[in-house]
């Protein structure tokens, strides 16, 4: 699963600050040239093995901004990723 940005974004940059795989670009390198910070769904891991929660959505100031989009093939959902991963040394995602 990913995250995704919607139009309500105010672009103030805290959600790129905080994603650990660098999935988040701004409104100019947005593929879509839509204006909007737009989130790469096959990078996004919603911090599965970085953090208890997607660091983004915690950081981000405006609620209803970042919504959870559809499952993307091959990422691990955070229900999926059991304790045992979470506390091991061996990836979730390689």
């Amino acid at each position: 699963m990913s995250v995704k940005i919607t139009d309500i974004c105010i672009a103030c940059g805290a959600c790129i600050d905080e994603c650990p795989v660098e999935a988040i670009v701004d409104d100019d390198n947005n593929p879509n040239d839509d204006g909007c910070y737009f989130v790469y769904n096959d990078k996004c891991v919603e911090c599965v093995g970085h953090n208890d929660e997607p660091a983004c959505a915690t950081a981000c100031p405006t609620e209803g901004c970042i919504v959870w989009d559809s499952i993307v093939d091959a990422q691990p959902h955070r229900d999926d990723v059991g304790e045992d991963k979470r506390t091991s040394h061996t990836p979730v995602v390689e």
